[in-house]
């Protein structure tokens, strides 16, 4: 089973809002999660991304890969706390 780190959609049409959430890769978008690691709200000015450090680096030791995405956003997450 392989586990990724990647955006689900939330919020409604033309208002998206999305959770950054941990699951297996053949799950659906919208489908069965495993934890929720963080958020991303990209209609903020600047977007604002909330990422739950600790729980991320847990399921980065377990193996879990991160879309190149979510990957994004961990880096500019990372940049606007320094």
């Amino acid at each position: 089973m392989a586990v990724r780190i990647r955006l689900t959609r939330l919020g409604r049409k033309k208002k998206p809002f999305y959770r950054i959430i941990v699951a297996d890769s053949e799950s659906k978008r919208d489908g069965k999660f495993l934890d929720v690691v963080g958020t991303y709200d990209p209609l903020q000015n600047p977007a604002s991304i909330i990422i739950n450090k600790d729980k991320l680096q847990e399921w980065l030791g377990r193996g879990a890969l991160p879309t190149t995405t979510v990957q994004s956003l961990i880096k500019k997450s990372s940049s606007v706390a320094q």
